[in-house]
């Protein structure tokens, strides 16, 4: 099984790296496009959608919404303001996975399932091309950003797995331990401290950059269980089977989906603040 992950996640990292690093913007912002849609396909599974016609409605419907902001030009104000309800939207969530499964209204109606997952989903694939397109360094930013994700879950999994023993979240996720948390967290600070330090990162900014670390980390967590906790009330170990190893492609994203949005907006705030 931990051959299989980690042959799967060699593919992906090197699609992914191979991807940003040498494609023009348009081309990755398609690359990523077509990763949400299938995951917004995998995401009707969760929604409890079983007849093919209707999961291709919802996805033919991202699809156009994707399409609408690809061609639309934005305003930077428009998009602060809509990370700003991605972020509201994320905080939303919390209590949503901390009182399941007492609190289930949300699985009464699809349109708001549906709703909920065009705001996992879009929200993240606008923000990684965001900064992909808006910073001159962009995928080198994007970079760090996933490298910090990437870190953060694979010490928060091993730590977990060796020492953790008091559930995160036991009636959503009870593989996830807070010891895992921390671990990730810990780790994620030290990947950001040794960038800073190697790229030369004046030193008053560490704190600012450290806080945008943890923050970005801590709703990354948020991301995952909130999957967790649709794939549980739908009885599902995974999103899907397209990746050996790892399940559904929006099981490897999950944390991102709010990781992203969430680190794009604070970025904002913290070039707004050192400026």
């Amino acid at each position: 099984m931990l051959k299989h992950r980690v042959i799967t996640a060699v593919v992906l990292i090197a699609a992914f790296l191979g991807t940003l690093l040498f494609a023009a913007p348009p081309v990755f912002c398609i690359f990523s496009e077509i990763v949400v849609l299938w995951a917004a396909w995998e995401w009707t599974l969760l929604m409890g959608l079983k007849k093919v016609a209707y999961r291709l409605v919802y996805v033919l419907f991202l699809f156009a919404v994707m399409q609408g902001i690809f061609f639309v030009s934005v305003p930077m104000t428009i998009c602060e303001y809509a990370f700003y309800f991605t972020l509201l939207f994320w905080l939303l969530t919390i209590p949503l996975i901390a009182l399941y499964p007492r609190a289930l209204f949300w699985k009464k109606s699809l349109l708001v399932q549906g709703a909920m997952g065009m705001f996992v989903l879009v929200p993240c694939w606008f923000a990684i091309n965001f900064i992909r397109v808006v910073n001159i360094n962009g995928q080198y930013l994007l970079l760090y950003l996933f490298v910090l994700i990437w870190s953060a879950d694979i010490a928060a999994y091993f730590i977990g797995q060796k020492w953790g023993r008091k559930p995160l979240a036991p009636q959503v996720s009870p593989g996830k331990t807070w010891v895992g948390v921390y671990g990730g967290i810990f780790v994620a600070l030290l990947v950001t401290a040794a960038t800073l330090y190697w790229v030369n990162v004046p030193y008053a900014m560490w704190p600012y950059t450290l806080a945008l670390t943890l923050i970005t980390i801590l709703f990354s967590v948020v991301g995952d269980l909130f999957e967790s906790m649709f794939k549980r009330s739908e009885g599902l170990k995974d999103s899907g089977k397209l990746l050996p190893g790892h399940g559904g492609l929006l099981d490897r994203i999950d944390s991102l989906t709010a990781a992203a949005p969430i680190f794009t907006l604070g970025a904002i705030i913290l070039s707004r603040l050192t400026s």
